[in-house]
């Protein structure tokens, strides 16, 4: 499969994105945020695979709001 053969919204959802002004004071707030509620978790929730996958899952979280960030939404159809 070449690029000519993927859709424009598919190929920019797997192409890099450089941060854009103001971008990068995004990802440092979401990145705090998910750092405060990360630590709530570890030191409210005994040690166990329930802790692990909480703080996994605010990982994700930030990660995908990261590429929302920058796709500028990230749409696909």
């Amino acid at each position: 499969m070449t690029d000519v053969d993927v859709p424009d919204d598919l190929l920019h959802l797997f192409t890099y994105h450089a941060p854009q002004e103001g971008q990068v004071l995004l990802y440092e707030r979401l990145r705090s945020a998910a750092l405060a509620f990360a630590r709530a978790i570890e030191e409210s929730v005994p040690a166990g695979p329930d802790r692990t996958a909480a703080i996994r899952k605010v990982r994700e979280a930030v990660m995908t709001a990261n590429a929302g960030i920058a796709t500028g939404g990230g749409f696909y159809r």
